[in-house]
Protein backbone atom coordinates (compact mmCIF):
# COMPACT_ATOMS: atom_id res chain seq x y z
CA UNK A 1 0.00 0.00 0.00
CA UNK A 2 1.26 3.82 -0.66
CA UNK A 3 0.00 5.51 1.92
CA UNK A 4 3.17 6.18 3.41
CA UNK A 5 5.02 7.70 0.53
CA UNK A 6 1.84 9.76 -0.43
CA UNK A 7 1.01 11.20 2.62
CA UNK A 8 5.13 12.11 3.54
CA UNK A 9 4.91 13.46 -0.26
CA UNK A 10 4.44 17.52 -0.41
CA UNK A 11 1.61 18.37 -2.53
CA UNK A 12 -0.31 21.69 -1.71
CA UNK A 13 -2.95 22.74 -4.17
CA UNK A 14 -1.15 24.12 -7.03
CA UNK A 15 2.05 22.93 -6.08
CA UNK A 16 1.23 18.80 -6.57
CA UNK A 17 4.67 17.97 -8.45
CA UNK A 18 6.16 15.38 -5.55
CA UNK A 19 2.87 13.46 -5.05
CA UNK A 20 2.50 13.50 -8.92
CA UNK A 21 6.02 12.03 -8.91
CA UNK A 22 5.36 9.31 -6.38
CA UNK A 23 2.07 8.02 -8.47
CA UNK A 24 4.09 8.36 -11.71
CA UNK A 25 6.22 5.56 -10.59
CA UNK A 26 3.64 3.45 -9.09
CA UNK A 27 1.29 3.43 -12.25
CA UNK A 28 3.94 2.70 -14.37
CA UNK A 29 3.96 -0.32 -16.68
CA UNK A 30 -0.16 -0.83 -15.48
CA UNK A 31 -1.12 1.89 -17.86
CA UNK A 32 -1.44 3.35 -21.37
CA UNK A 33 -1.88 6.63 -22.53
CA UNK A 34 -0.29 8.43 -19.39
CA UNK A 35 -0.64 12.27 -19.97
CA UNK A 36 -0.12 15.39 -17.65
CA UNK A 37 -2.62 17.91 -18.66
CA UNK A 38 -1.89 21.82 -18.77
CA UNK A 39 -3.18 22.06 -15.13
CA UNK A 40 -0.93 19.08 -13.87
CA UNK A 41 -3.86 16.41 -13.73
CA UNK A 42 -2.20 12.72 -14.39
CA UNK A 43 -4.54 10.97 -16.69
CA UNK A 44 -4.21 7.44 -17.97
CA UNK A 45 -6.21 4.34 -19.46
CA UNK A 46 -6.05 1.06 -17.76
CA UNK A 47 -6.90 -1.27 -20.48
CA UNK A 48 -9.73 -3.98 -20.21
CA UNK A 49 -9.45 -7.31 -20.76
CA UNK A 50 -12.58 -7.56 -23.09
CA UNK A 51 -13.25 -4.19 -24.03
CA UNK A 52 -16.45 -3.71 -26.53
CA UNK A 53 -17.21 -1.07 -28.67
CA UNK A 54 -20.62 -0.45 -26.62
CA UNK A 55 -18.61 -0.17 -23.12
CA UNK A 56 -19.54 3.29 -20.99
CA UNK A 57 -16.24 5.23 -20.39
CA UNK A 58 -15.85 4.67 -16.76
CA UNK A 59 -13.77 7.09 -14.82
CA UNK A 60 -11.96 7.07 -11.09
CA UNK A 61 -10.25 9.83 -9.83
CA UNK A 62 -8.78 10.72 -6.21
CA UNK A 63 -7.10 14.53 -5.67
CA UNK A 64 -3.38 14.61 -4.92
CA UNK A 65 -3.80 18.37 -3.37
CA UNK A 66 -3.52 18.89 0.43
CA UNK A 67 -4.54 22.03 2.32
CA UNK A 68 -1.46 24.09 3.30
CA UNK A 69 -0.16 27.90 3.14
CA UNK A 70 0.99 29.93 0.81
CA UNK A 71 4.21 32.83 1.54
CA UNK A 72 2.32 36.52 0.58
CA UNK A 73 5.03 38.76 2.23
CA UNK A 74 7.94 38.96 4.69
CA UNK A 75 8.12 41.76 7.47
CA UNK A 76 10.82 43.62 8.31
CA UNK A 77 11.95 40.82 11.35
CA UNK A 78 12.27 37.62 9.31
CA UNK A 79 9.01 36.46 9.87
CA UNK A 80 6.46 35.23 7.40
CA UNK A 81 3.03 36.43 6.57
CA UNK A 82 1.04 33.41 4.89
CA UNK A 83 -2.13 32.91 3.66
CA UNK A 84 -4.42 29.30 3.88
CA UNK A 85 -4.32 27.00 1.05
CA UNK A 86 -7.72 25.35 1.07
CA UNK A 87 -9.79 25.19 4.64
CA UNK A 88 -8.88 24.60 8.18
CA UNK A 89 -9.68 25.91 11.77
CA UNK A 90 -6.84 28.32 12.50
CA UNK A 91 -7.42 27.30 16.07
CA UNK A 92 -5.19 24.75 15.61
CA UNK A 93 -2.02 26.26 14.23
CA UNK A 94 -0.19 28.07 16.88
CA UNK A 95 3.19 26.33 17.71
CA UNK A 96 2.91 23.96 14.82
CA UNK A 97 5.87 23.23 12.65
CA UNK A 98 5.17 23.74 8.42
CA UNK A 99 8.08 23.34 6.02
CA UNK A 100 8.19 25.49 2.97
CA UNK A 101 8.95 25.17 -0.92
CA UNK A 102 10.83 22.00 -2.51
CA UNK A 103 13.84 22.39 0.51
CA UNK A 104 11.15 22.21 2.73
CA UNK A 105 12.66 25.30 4.81
CA UNK A 106 11.29 24.28 8.72
CA UNK A 107 9.51 26.99 10.42
CA UNK A 108 7.11 27.72 13.84
CA UNK A 109 3.72 29.30 13.91
CA UNK A 110 4.14 31.59 16.43
CA UNK A 111 2.20 32.27 19.33
CA UNK A 112 2.13 34.62 22.46
CA UNK A 113 3.12 32.54 25.52
CA UNK A 114 0.77 31.61 27.81
CA UNK A 115 2.94 32.68 30.98
CA UNK A 116 2.31 36.66 29.25
CA UNK A 117 -1.77 35.80 29.99
CA UNK A 118 -3.99 34.46 28.30
CA UNK A 119 -4.77 35.82 24.66
CA UNK A 120 -8.55 35.29 24.11
CA UNK A 121 -9.15 36.77 20.95
CA UNK A 122 -10.23 34.87 17.93
CA UNK A 123 -7.36 33.43 16.10
CA UNK A 124 -6.94 34.17 12.71
CA UNK A 125 -4.53 33.24 10.29
CA UNK A 126 -3.63 36.68 9.24
CA UNK A 127 -2.52 37.86 12.95
CA UNK A 128 -0.06 34.90 12.83
CA UNK A 129 3.51 35.09 11.80
CA UNK A 130 5.79 32.04 10.63
CA UNK A 131 9.09 32.09 12.33
CA UNK A 132 11.87 30.27 10.03
CA UNK A 133 14.63 31.56 11.77
CA UNK A 134 15.30 34.86 9.96
CA UNK A 135 16.59 37.57 11.78
CA UNK A 136 15.78 40.11 8.97
CA UNK A 137 13.99 40.26 6.09
CA UNK A 138 16.93 39.86 3.18
CA UNK A 139 17.91 36.91 4.95
CA UNK A 140 14.18 35.51 5.02
CA UNK A 141 14.16 36.35 1.46
CA UNK A 142 17.33 34.00 1.26
CA UNK A 143 15.45 31.02 2.30
CA UNK A 144 11.69 31.49 0.96
CA UNK A 145 10.06 33.09 -1.59
CA UNK A 146 6.70 34.95 -1.67
CA UNK A 147 4.54 32.24 -3.53
CA UNK A 148 6.10 29.34 -2.26
CA UNK A 149 3.90 26.60 -0.65
CA UNK A 150 3.88 25.02 3.08
CA UNK A 151 2.25 22.58 4.64
CA UNK A 152 2.31 20.50 8.08
CA UNK A 153 6.08 18.80 9.06
CA UNK A 154 4.18 15.78 9.67
CA UNK A 155 5.63 12.00 8.93
CA UNK A 156 3.33 9.29 8.20
CA UNK A 157 3.58 6.20 11.18
CA UNK A 158 1.75 2.84 11.86
CA UNK A 159 -0.45 2.88 15.23
CA UNK A 160 -1.59 -0.94 14.88
CA UNK A 161 -3.98 -1.21 12.72
CA UNK A 162 -4.21 2.70 12.70
CA UNK A 163 -2.31 5.17 10.40
CA UNK A 164 -1.56 8.73 11.19
CA UNK A 165 -0.17 11.23 8.68
CA UNK A 166 -0.99 13.95 7.05
CA UNK A 167 -2.71 14.74 3.57
CA UNK A 168 -5.30 11.26 4.39
CA UNK A 169 -7.60 13.81 2.10
CA UNK A 170 -7.22 12.59 -0.07
CA UNK A 171 -3.99 10.84 -0.30
CA UNK A 172 -6.21 7.70 1.24
CA UNK A 173 -8.55 8.15 -2.04
CA UNK A 174 -4.99 8.11 -4.03
CA UNK A 175 -3.79 4.86 -2.50
CA UNK A 176 -6.91 3.31 -2.88
CA UNK A 177 -7.10 4.07 -7.02
CA UNK A 178 -2.98 3.20 -7.01
CA UNK A 179 -4.56 -0.42 -5.87
CA UNK A 180 -6.83 -0.69 -8.31
CA UNK A 181 -4.64 0.51 -11.40
CA UNK A 182 -1.63 -1.95 -9.93
CA UNK A 183 -4.60 -4.93 -9.87
CA UNK A 184 -5.83 -7.09 -13.01
CA UNK A 185 -7.51 -5.81 -15.46
CA UNK A 186 -11.42 -5.03 -15.82
CA UNK A 187 -13.66 -6.27 -18.18
CA UNK A 188 -13.53 -2.49 -19.63
CA UNK A 189 -11.27 0.36 -20.22
CA UNK A 190 -10.95 2.27 -17.17
CA UNK A 191 -9.99 5.80 -17.43
CA UNK A 192 -8.21 7.19 -14.13
CA UNK A 193 -7.28 10.83 -13.29
CA UNK A 194 -5.12 11.86 -10.39
CA UNK A 195 -6.57 15.45 -10.02
CA UNK A 196 -4.82 19.04 -9.05
CA UNK A 197 -6.61 21.47 -7.17
CA UNK A 198 -9.84 20.40 -5.45
CA UNK A 199 -9.43 21.55 -2.24
CA UNK A 200 -9.71 24.66 -3.59
CA UNK A 201 -12.52 24.64 -5.64
CA UNK A 202 -12.48 21.06 -7.83
CA UNK A 203 -10.76 22.31 -10.31
CA UNK A 204 -8.39 19.55 -11.75
CA UNK A 205 -11.65 17.50 -12.05
CA UNK A 206 -13.24 19.51 -14.02
CA UNK A 207 -10.55 19.99 -16.76
CA UNK A 208 -9.96 16.08 -16.42
CA UNK A 209 -13.99 15.38 -17.29
CA UNK A 210 -14.12 17.65 -20.04
CA UNK A 211 -11.21 15.77 -21.48
CA UNK A 212 -12.23 12.23 -20.59
CA UNK A 213 -15.90 12.35 -21.73
CA UNK A 214 -16.86 9.96 -19.20
CA UNK A 215 -20.32 8.46 -19.13
CA UNK A 216 -20.04 7.70 -15.74
CA UNK A 217 -17.55 8.46 -12.60
CA UNK A 218 -16.57 7.39 -9.37
CA UNK A 219 -14.35 9.75 -6.87
CA UNK A 220 -12.67 8.35 -4.71
CA UNK A 221 -11.84 10.44 -1.17
CA UNK A 222 -10.72 10.66 2.56
CA UNK A 223 -13.77 12.02 4.38
CA UNK A 224 -14.23 13.08 8.10
CA UNK A 225 -15.02 10.63 10.50
CA UNK A 226 -15.83 12.83 14.07
CA UNK A 227 -16.54 9.51 15.95
CA UNK A 228 -14.70 10.54 19.10
CA UNK A 229 -17.28 13.09 21.13
CA UNK A 230 -15.92 15.95 22.29
CA UNK A 231 -16.28 16.39 26.19
CA UNK A 232 -18.96 18.70 26.06
CA UNK A 233 -21.24 16.64 23.66
CA UNK A 234 -23.11 13.98 25.48
CA UNK A 235 -22.61 10.72 23.19
CA UNK A 236 -26.07 9.54 23.44
CA UNK A 237 -27.88 12.98 22.38
CA UNK A 238 -29.53 12.83 18.71
CA UNK A 239 -27.39 15.44 18.22
CA UNK A 240 -24.03 13.41 17.90
CA UNK A 241 -22.92 12.69 14.46
CA UNK A 242 -20.25 10.86 14.32
CA UNK A 243 -20.18 11.41 10.18
CA UNK A 244 -18.83 8.35 9.58
CA UNK A 245 -16.57 5.97 11.88
CA UNK A 246 -12.81 4.22 11.83
CA UNK A 247 -13.47 0.49 11.51
CA UNK A 248 -16.94 0.18 9.84
CA UNK A 249 -15.52 0.07 6.34
CA UNK A 250 -15.64 2.76 2.95
CA UNK A 251 -18.38 5.11 3.46
CA UNK A 252 -20.66 5.61 0.52
CA UNK A 253 -22.26 9.36 -0.05
CA UNK A 254 -25.69 10.52 -0.18
CA UNK A 255 -25.33 13.90 -0.96
CA UNK A 256 -23.34 16.55 0.37
CA UNK A 257 -23.12 20.39 -1.02
CA UNK A 258 -21.64 19.79 -4.28
CA UNK A 259 -23.45 17.15 -5.53
CA UNK A 260 -26.48 14.27 -5.25
CA UNK A 261 -24.88 10.83 -5.56
CA UNK A 262 -26.95 9.28 -8.76
CA UNK A 263 -29.36 7.10 -6.94
CA UNK A 264 -28.50 4.02 -9.62
CA UNK A 265 -24.73 3.44 -8.58
CA UNK A 266 -25.57 4.39 -5.23
CA UNK A 267 -27.67 1.03 -5.59
CA UNK A 268 -25.21 -0.30 -7.12
CA UNK A 269 -21.99 -0.07 -4.87
CA UNK A 270 -24.39 -0.82 -1.83
CA UNK A 271 -25.80 -4.01 -3.43
CA UNK A 272 -21.97 -5.02 -4.54
CA UNK A 273 -20.80 -4.83 -0.95
CA UNK A 274 -24.03 -6.20 0.63
CA UNK A 275 -23.07 -9.30 -2.10
CA UNK A 276 -19.83 -9.82 -0.67
CA UNK A 277 -19.94 -9.42 2.58
CA UNK A 278 -17.68 -6.11 2.65
CA UNK A 279 -19.10 -3.65 5.36
CA UNK A 280 -19.83 -0.82 4.84
CA UNK A 281 -21.61 2.84 5.95
CA UNK A 282 -22.91 5.90 5.06
CA UNK A 283 -22.04 9.42 5.08
CA UNK A 284 -24.05 10.71 7.62
CA UNK A 285 -24.47 14.81 7.19
CA UNK A 286 -24.73 16.54 3.81
CA UNK A 287 -21.46 18.96 4.08
CA UNK A 288 -17.98 19.47 2.43
CA UNK A 289 -17.48 18.52 -1.00
CA UNK A 290 -15.48 16.21 -3.25
CA UNK A 291 -14.68 16.36 -6.95
CA UNK A 292 -17.67 14.80 -8.27
CA UNK A 293 -19.44 18.00 -7.63
CA UNK A 294 -17.22 19.19 -10.75
CA UNK A 295 -17.38 16.11 -12.64
CA UNK A 296 -21.26 15.43 -12.80
CA UNK A 297 -22.26 18.79 -14.19
CA UNK A 298 -19.00 18.11 -16.89
CA UNK A 299 -20.15 18.27 -20.72
CA UNK A 300 -23.99 16.91 -20.58
CA UNK A 301 -23.80 15.45 -17.45
CA UNK A 302 -22.08 12.53 -15.91
CA UNK A 303 -23.98 10.60 -13.43
CA UNK A 304 -21.07 10.10 -10.09
CA UNK A 305 -20.49 8.35 -6.85
CA UNK A 306 -18.54 9.13 -3.99
CA UNK A 307 -16.36 6.19 -1.90
CA UNK A 308 -14.57 7.24 0.97
CA UNK A 309 -12.06 5.99 3.54
CA UNK A 310 -13.14 7.73 7.18
CA UNK A 311 -10.23 9.99 8.10
CA UNK A 312 -10.41 11.56 11.80
CA UNK A 313 -8.49 14.95 12.43
CA UNK A 314 -8.53 16.17 8.81
CA UNK A 315 -7.36 19.04 7.19
CA UNK A 316 -5.52 19.37 9.88
CA UNK A 317 -1.27 18.10 10.66
CA UNK A 318 -2.04 14.68 11.41
CA UNK A 319 -5.08 12.44 10.57
CA UNK A 320 -5.87 9.20 11.71
CA UNK A 321 -7.15 6.22 9.36
CA UNK A 322 -7.76 2.31 9.53
CA UNK A 323 -5.91 0.70 7.01
CA UNK A 324 -8.52 -2.25 6.79
CA UNK A 325 -10.74 0.52 5.87
CA UNK A 326 -8.55 1.34 2.77
CA UNK A 327 -8.43 -2.15 1.93
CA UNK A 328 -12.68 -2.94 2.19
CA UNK A 329 -12.45 0.31 0.03
CA UNK A 330 -10.59 -1.28 -2.70
CA UNK A 331 -12.24 -4.59 -2.72
CA UNK A 332 -15.30 -2.57 -2.82
CA UNK A 333 -14.31 -0.77 -6.03
CA UNK A 334 -12.62 -3.82 -7.60
CA UNK A 335 -16.08 -5.52 -7.15
CA UNK A 336 -18.18 -2.94 -8.26
CA UNK A 337 -16.35 -2.17 -11.24
CA UNK A 338 -16.21 -5.83 -12.49
CA UNK A 339 -19.60 -6.22 -12.02
CA UNK A 340 -20.84 -2.75 -13.72
CA UNK A 341 -22.12 -2.59 -17.07
CA UNK A 342 -24.73 -0.66 -19.31
CA UNK A 343 -27.70 -2.36 -17.10
CA UNK A 344 -26.45 -0.26 -13.85
CA UNK A 345 -27.35 2.78 -15.53
CA UNK A 346 -30.34 1.62 -17.48
CA UNK A 347 -32.19 0.75 -14.16
CA UNK A 348 -34.29 3.66 -13.44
Amino acid sequence: MMLKELSDAFGVSGAEEEVRGVILKAIQGHVEDIRIDPLGNVLAVKRGRNPQPGDPRVMVAAHMDEVGFMVMGVEGDGTLRVAGVGGFDARILPGLRLVFGQDRVPGVIGWKPIHLGHDSAVVNLDRLRVDIGASSKEQANGKVKVGDRGTFDTKYHELGRLATGKAFDDRAGCAVLIELIQGEPFPFDLHVAFTVQEEVGLRGAKVAAQAIKPDVAFVLEGTMANDLPAVEDDPEAPSFTPVTELGKGPALTLADRTVIVDPRLLAHLRGVAEAEGIPYQYKQAAVGGTDAGAVFVTNAGVPSAVVSVPCRYIHGPAAVCDLEDISRAVQLMRAALEKFGPGVLAHQ
